[in-house]
C-alpha cells in the first residue's frame, strides 16, 4: 500500500465514491490557495470524509478544470475522484501552507465482487427507480460496480461512509443489497398507500361480505 506525506487535505462533510465527478464551489481562501497550487503544480489531493467528528477515510481527487473565477476570487471547480486512503495524520496548516495535509495511506480496492450480486443489484435497482418514476435508468452490470449508483439509493452519510471503508467489491454489494432489501418493501407500502389516498372521495364498487 502507498503512504504519502504532506498531502493537501480539503476535509468535508461529504463522502466522495471513486470514480464520482464532483463540482465545488471553492469560497474560503486557504482552499482558493489550494486549488490555485494544484493547477500550477498539477497535484490531485484529498477530500477526507468528517464524520462522526472524525477524519478517518477519503478519497483523492483531480482538479479537471476551473469552472469559473468570481470577482471576489471565489471559484467553481471541477474534479474527478480516485483513489481512497485512510488519513494517518492530519496537519493543519501544512508548513508553508495555508491548507490543511498529512499522511495518507492509498486503500487497496479488490474487484471480488461475483455476478449474481450485480444481478441482483441492476434487479432491485430497477424496483427502486420504477418506485421513484425516475425513467431512462441503464443497468448494464458490466459498466457499473457499487459505487456507481450509490449516492442514489438513500443511504445516510454513515452507511456510504462504511460504503467507502470496504475494501472488498463484494462486501460493498452485500451492504447495498442489504439496504434495498429493507427499504424497498417500505417503499412499496408508501405507493400502495398513494394508490389509496387517490381513491378517497370517488365511488367505489364493493362487493358485500358473506356472512355464513
Amino acid at each position: 500500500m502507498q503512504t504519502i506525506s504532506n498531502f493537501p487535505l480539503f476535509p468535508l462533510n461529504i463522502v466522495v465514491f471513486p470514480g464520482e465527478e464532483l463540482n465545488l464551489h471553492i469560497f474560503e481562501p486557504r482552499y482558493r490557495a489550494l486549488i490555485r497550487d494544484a493547477e500550477r503544480e498539477g497535484f490531485s489531493f484529498g477530500i477526507p470524509s468528517y464524520v462522526h467528528q472524525k477524519l478517518g477515510y477519503g478519497t483523492e481527487v483531480s482538479l479537471v478544470e476551473i469552472s469559473h473565477i468570481y470577482e471576489d476570487g471565489k471559484m467553481d471547480v471541477k474534479t474527478i475522484a480516485k483513489r481512497v486512503f485512510k488519513v494517518q495524520d492530519y496537519v493543519n496548516p501544512l508548513p508553508g501552507k495555508l491548507y490543511a495535509g498529512g499522511t495518507v495511506t492509498f486503500v487497496p480496492l479488490i474487484e471480488d465482487g461475483e455476478a449474481r450480486q450485480k444481478e441482483m443489484l441492476a434487479k432491485q435497482l430497477k424496483e427502486l427507480f420504477g418506485l421513484l418514476s425516475i425513467p431512462n435508468v441503464k443497468f448494464d452490470t458490466k459498466h457499473f460496480n457499487s459505487f456507481t449508483f450509490a449516492h442514489k439509493i438513500g443511504l445516510s452519510l454513515s452507511q456510504e461512509y462504511e460504503l467507502l471503508k470496504l475494501e472488498k467489491e463484494s462486501d460493498r454489494l452485500d451492504l447495498i443489497n442489504q439496504h434495498l432489501a429493507v427499504a424497498l418493501p417500505i417503499l412499496r407500502e408508501m405507493e400502495q398507500a398513494k394508490e389509496k389516498i387517490k381513491l378517497n372521495g370517488h365511488f367505489k364498487h364493493l362487493d358485500p361480505l358473506s356472512f355464513q
